[in-house]
């Protein structure tokens, strides 16, 4: 891999063995010209053959250059009203009113390795020679502001990062406005965008739309990343399919409120920009300060959208995810929420963990419900003190009995919240977010705590430390449960209130870093009123996401299908729950909701004492299988098969890295007659390796496995039986296939 400088024509040209990315510097108006990103191309001298102009009638830079006008021309960070008339990737406003900046080329610096952003999560390298990175300084004489462009290409993945900077060298303020993370001009339209929709307990829906003219995008202004968009879209050509075909990922490294879109415009061009989200953000720009956007992740697959998801998953478990619980297989663990509530007591708890450890289950959670006088969801948020008259030997006491049990102890907290009638409350009523004059509303009988405060981070970590550190913790679920309304900081000048969302987030990690600071073994997993919050921001913290509070196993085909787009399956939490399920009332047999909960972090959401003598068996099956197959789950290559999107069944499949084991999951949502035969075809086998199906004495070659692929027959011969089993007719089966190469 290398950076290459064309110093006579001022080009740069980054390329690893799978993509280039080359920009140049305008002759006269210094400013950054954006040439191409995509698949490797050959490093020249000059790229300058790639430069599109003609001559235009209006619009012109410079007296007498009729081929000048910013509007014609492919840019890397462009700027608004100096003959640009798209939308801009950064806005500075001057205390005259002025939006007018003219950022020009003034230097560039290239080094081995990738640096850190303070205060902030990003991607990461463990040696230098993993990625290379490239500076490029440019300056508004006028303002006497600096704008760092930052781009780091990995050596050996299709993964290239993008960030930028503000440093205010004059001795004047600034309010930034708008400061994208990344822009990028493409020379066509010819493309569909990919993104993740949804709701509460509907997360991660996959939905694609051709590019048309005009501006098309998704955001957040929730103060969350939410459940209605995640933080990535994909830009796919028309025939690109799951294996094939060219496509762009835009993964944006934050958990607050953003702002991804695609602009067309009437000459053809693609403008993505992605970033803090512009609406409502503003930022004092105070003499010799700096401003830092969020890290931007851009990767390019030729191999399809499978190609592109393998190179996020790898990246994001790898060098993102941080810690000792990075290479560490997760334990299975069983959450008392859906058992019991909040209506649990100490005997009840230590019922169920006596049940889970004869179960094989290594982790017991302690849901909400556990301090002040929470009964319900209408009080003690933010009094994290252990309520006695449901545990009388505390959280110190239950964990110990817990791990004397022989199980890990975990405990829920949602630490940025806070109830009306708590001490915190009556204490301190001005540190929730509220504005002044105005009626506060509230969610799920609950305010937030304004993070963007030194002392309220400060407040909350010493209330949880006094917990963790007096009892034996291993896991901790950190919940949000609503979005920030009303958006207004007591602690911020009027100038400054435009700064309070992105204050948050920051405080939020700050306390994160805190805490696994001091306590490094304790495995986190995020969640907010489900998938609010999975986004790469917070995998950087905690390394794995509650995906969604939806746990029927027929709805979570969609979301931890729709999930897999970005996030690795280390990343995605997955329960078995009760039935009939809680959130829609389907009734779902043991097998299948373990078979769609293999594939994350595997783990039980029920009643385990409830169970017939059949399912507790059904369950030990489980926890063995999984303990098994958990190292290949969380560090294979995984394979979507056939979308939930568009058929009545759907599969995916891990494939070990030497690519001699697979797990394949196969699910029918609705029973069907007379179909006759169907097949599952496989991929990411060898091609010429013999492979046999456990529990069978079929043998087959990886590659009719994947061009022919395993033959199910649906008319319930006794081939049928065989694969599919007389139990698993009617709705809602499943059946998992185990390959092993011979």
């Amino acid at each position: 891999m290398t950076i290459y400088i064309n110093n006579a024509s001022q080009e740069f040209h980054l390329q690893n063995e799978t993509i280039s990315y080359v920009f140049r510097v305008l002759e006269k108006s210094k400013q950054l010209e954006h040439l191409y990103y995509g698949k490797r191309i050959t490093h020249r001298d000059s790229f300058k053959h790639l430069i599109e102009r003609e001559v235009r009638p209006s619009c012109n830079m410079f007296e007498g250059d009729h081929t000048s006008s910013l509007e014609h021309i492919k840019q890397e960070y462009p700027s608004y009203g100096t003959t640009d008339f798209r939308y801009p990737a950064h806005i500075l406003v001057k205390d005259d009113g002025s939006y007018i900046t003219n950022f020009q080329f003034e230097s560039y610096q290239t080094f081995k390795g990738k640096r850190e952003l303070p205060g902030m999560p990003a991607t990461y390298v463990e040696t230098e020679d993993e990625a290379e990175t490239l500076v490029i300084t440019l300056r508004d004489q006028h303002l006497n502001v600096r704008l760092l462009l930052s781009y780091t290409l990995y050596t050996n993945r299709p993964v290239l990062t993008r960030h930028s900077q503000f440093i205010n060298d004059s001795a004047e303020s600034y309010q930034i406005n708008q400061a994208m993370s990344m822009s990028l001009d493409f020379p066509d339209e010819q493309f569909e965008m990919i993104q993740l929709n949804g709701a509460w307990a509907r997360e991660m829906q996959i939905e694609t739309r051709r590019l048309t003219k005009g501006t098309q995008a998704i955001s957040s202004t929730r103060g969350a990343s939410s459940h209605v968009h995640n933080p990535f879209l994909a830009l796919k050509r028309p025939e690109t399919t799951e294996y094939s075909g060219h496509v762009y990922g835009f993964s944006l490294v934050y958990s607050g409120n953003f702002l991804a879109q695609v602009e067309v415009d009437p000459y053809h061009v693609s403008r993505v920009t992605v970033g803090i989200n512009p609406f409502r953000f503003s930022w004092k720009l105070a003499p010799s300060e700096r401003f830092q956007t969020p890290e931007c992740v851009m990767v390019f697959s030729d191999q399809g959208l499978n190609g592109m998801s393998q190179a996020f998953h790898s990246l994001y478990r790898d060098r993102l995810v941080r810690g000792y619980w990075r290479d560490q297989t997760r334990p299975i663990l069983i959450n008392n929420w859906e058992a019991t509530y909040f209506d649990f007591t100490e005997a009840k708890v230590i019922e169920i963990a006596k049940t889970a450890k004869e179960l094989g289950i290594e982790l017991f959670v302690l849901d909400d419900g556990w301090f002040g006088e929470r009964h319900d969801d209408s009080s003690s948020l933010g009094d994290w003190f252990v309520n006695h008259d449901k545990l009388p030997n505390g959280i110190t006491g239950l964990s110990k009995k817990i791990e004397a049990l022989g199980l890990k102890f975990g405990l829920w907290f949602e630490p940025e919240m806070v109830s009306r009638g708590t001490k915190l409350f009556t204490d301190h009523p001005d540190w929730i977010i509220a504005t002044p004059d105005r009626t506060p509303s509230h969610g799920r009988n609950q305010y937030v705590l304004d993070f963007s405060r030194e002392e309220v981070v400060d407040y909350i970590f010493k209330l949880m430390d006094d917990i963790i550190s007096q009892s034996s913790i291993s896991y901790i679920k950190w919940d949000m449960n609503r979005y920030i309304t009303e958006a207004y900081s007591n602690a911020l000048p009027a100038d400054q209130q435009g700064e309070l969302m992105h204050r948050y987030i920051l405080g939020v990690y700050q306390l994160y870093q805190r805490l696994i600071e001091k306590y490094p073994k304790i495995l986190f997993e995020s969640c907010a009123g489900g998938g609010a919050r999975f986004d790469p921001g917070m995998l950087y913290y905690a390394p794995q996401t509650w995906t969604s509070d939806d746990t029927d196993a027929v709805e979570r085909l969609k979301i931890q299908y729709g999930t897999s787009l970005v996030y690795p399956l280390s990343a995605i939490g997955s329960h078995v729950s009760a039935v009939p399920n809680h959130q829609v009332g389907r009734m779902t047999s043991i097998d299948t909701r373990a078979n769609v909960a293999y594939f994350g972090t595997f783990g039980y959401e029920l009643d385990l004492t409830t169970l017939t003598d059949l399912e507790k068996e059904k369950v030990k099956a489980q926890t063995t299988f999984y303990k098994a197959k958990r190292e290949l789950i969380r560090n294979g290559y995984f394979y979507r098969l056939q979308s939930p999107f568009i058929a009545n069944e759907s599969a995916w499949m891990v494939v070990s890295k030497d690519r001699r084991e697979a797990i394949v999951g196969y699910y029918q949502v609705l029973a069907q007659p007379n179909e006759g035969y169907k097949r599952i075809k496989l991929t990411g086998l060898n091609y010429d390796q013999l492979y046999v199906i456990e529990g069978t004495d079929k043998t087959y070659y990886g590659d009719e496995l994947m061009h022919i692929g395993i033959i199910l027959a649906e008319d319930f011969t006794d081939r049928a039986d065989e694969f599919w089993g007389r139990e698993h007719q009617g709705d809602y089966q499943s059946k998992l296939f185990i390959l092993k190469a011979i």
